[in-house]
């Protein structure tokens, strides 16, 4: 006996199948034979898998900007972070020292503490700071030298168009037996990885890879089966719909939604005030070191 969710899963993917392809299920054949029993609950799996595979595609195109965004974040403004950090420490040494206050040295010791150098700090910062201090093209940036840019990531239409292409044809949700769905989860695998990479020359290999492989051969599920699908693929949602949450309410995608058309835009507008609250850590430890 079905779920009362995916009772209602069936009838609301039904009545979108009704809409679109497939519409003609629902029909008796021409030559007055009865539809099979399995035949509306196949149509809404088919729905079902469609709506998911869509779903799962915008979560995954998101991840990659979030991700990339995360990068380039990190690489342009982690240096100015990491010299406010230190020249908070050094105001705060510098009045702990004056005032001998305990309260005063306990905070400095707290600012410093967060500065000292941690294992593998260097792949954290991205290459802009290791256990010495900043690197020469964390310190050009932050005085407004020549610097190599951060390496753009972000992929073109291009990739994001071959990308879906790909994810619908080869999705692991459209196998039919368990050897085939191996084969699928691992071509989308290097599909995923080639996306993150940015490389529509890699996709378009792929395209041709997947193009070349072997006829997929169809097997008819039980009724059985198909309540099954309908409750995994209920739960695969619910899967991707927390990802999706998780993705938009975290720092970077809050970030992202601030400025959807222009993300570097954004990166320009904060680095500028970050250079504007260095310079003014600056002053104020000029001020007090005078």
């Amino acid at each position: 006996m079905p779920s009362r969710r995916v009772a209602y899963a069936v009838r609301v993917t039904s009545s979108e199948g009704d809409q679109g392809e497939g519409a003609g299920a629902q029909r008796t054949p021409a030559g007055g034979g009865a539809t099979r029993p399995e035949e509306r609950l196949e149509q809404a799996v088919r729905a079902a898998e469609k709506a998911l595979i869509e779903f799962e595609i915008a979560v995954e195109t998101f991840r990659v900007e979030v991700e990339n965004f995360s990068r380039l974040h990190e690489q342009k403004l982690g240096p100015m972070y990491a010299r406010l950090e230190e020249l908070d420490a050094r105001i705060l040494e510098i009045k702990a020292a004056r005032s001998e206050d305990p309260e005063d040295r306990r905070l400095a010791d707290e600012a410093r503490a967060r500065l000292m150098p941690m294992p593998g700090v260097e792949e954290l910062m991205n290459g802009w700071m290791d256990g010495d201090g900043l690197f020469p093209e964390a310190t050009a940036m932050l005085t407004d030298q020549p610097v190599r840019p951060p390496q753009r990531v972000r992929p073109s239409e291009e990739a994001r168009k071959l990308y879906r292409e790909l994810a619908r044809k080869a999705h692991p949700d459209l196998a039919q037996e368990d050897k085939e769905r191996a084969r699928r989860e691992e071509f989308i695998t290097r599909v995923n990885a080639a996306y993150a990479r940015g490389s529509a020359d890699e996709l378009r290999e792929l395209a041709e890879e997947w193009a070349a492989g072997p006829e997929l051969k169809h097997t008819p599920s039980p009724a059985e089966e198909l309540y099954a699908r309908l409750e995994w693929l209920s739960q695969r949602k619910e899967l991707l719909t927390l990802v999706a949450r998780n993705l938009e309410e975290g720092a970077i995608g809050s970030m992202l939604r601030l400025a959807p058309d222009d993300p570097d835009g954004l990166l320009e507008d904060i680095a500028a005030q970050l250079r504007a609250q260095v310079a003014e850590r600056e002053a104020a430890l000029a001020a007090l070191s005078d």
